[in-house]
């Protein structure tokens, strides 16, 4: 049986197409609602502050970081990074995501599992990433004589792309909290929610593409790897 790479690779063009279309939509939706002022008048810094606060987590620190939709939690030194547009900002946008990152700290402190288990994924990936592309490029080169480094290559990239999935739940449940949190505390109108409930999808949606993709290339690897040991 020969295997046809032609789809799967198809679908990476795809999947690149609609991950730029969706980061695209993502900075417009951001920079749409970060021009409506929040009614509680809390930037994204008071807002977390706030939230670590409400779920009693005293060895978080809120601090601004370079950049813009650079926002993350670290959970290494216990900081969430807040971008420094979000973190003076008084916005549904900045609320969204200055919640979104707690929602990250809290889930930490919770002992979250996919949040663990995707820790714990980090320490290979680092190591992995390093020659992953290399193994790569040479299992490709060398598929004629023999398809062992490209199956090599495979297994490490298999590990990136279960990273990726293991990421969609972690982002899922950090936007839940988020929005269930700031709503409860009365920290956004039901207008503003809708804007921070709208902003966190589209952020949310890179991850998803992202998932897609990764899984659409190892699909493709995988095709290179089947074709070659069908055609000895």
């Amino acid at each position: 049986m020969y295997y046809n790479s032609s789809p799967v690779f198809l679908i990476i063009i795809l999947a690149t197409v609609a991950g730029w279309l969706i980061q695209w939509r993502l900075r417009s939706k951001f920079n749409q609602y970060s021009q409506i002022g929040l009614q509680s008048g809390l930037s994204g810094k008071q807002i977390a502050e706030l939230m670590l606060a409400d779920h009693g987590i005293t060895d978080v620190r809120v601090i601004s970081t370079e950049g813009r939709l650079t926002d993350h939690y670290n959970p290494a030194d216990k900081t969430v990074n807040l971008s420094e547009a979000v973190y003076a900002e008084r916005s549904a946008a900045a609320a969204a995501v200055a919640a979104h990152e707690c929602g990250h700290a809290v889930q930490h402190a919770t002992a979250y599992s996919a949040l663990q288990f995707r820790s714990a994924m980090v320490p290979a990936l680092s190591a992995v990433s390093k020659f992953m592309p290399l193994v790569l490029m040479a299992g490709v080169l060398l598929l004629r004589t023999t398809p062992y480094p490209l199956g090599l290559g495979i297994l490490l990239f298999s590990l990136t792309t279960l990273f990726s999935f293991v990421t969609l739940p972690v982002e899922f449940d950090a936007s839940k909290r988020a929005l269930a949190w700031i709503d409860k505390r009365g920290i956004v109108t039901p207008q503003e929610h809708s804007m921070a409930k709208d902003a966190l999808w589209w952020a949310a949606m890179t991850y998803v593409v992202a998932a897609l993709s990764s899984l659409a290339t190892l699909l493709y690897y995988v095709s290179l790897f089947m074709g070659s040991r069908d055609r000895r």
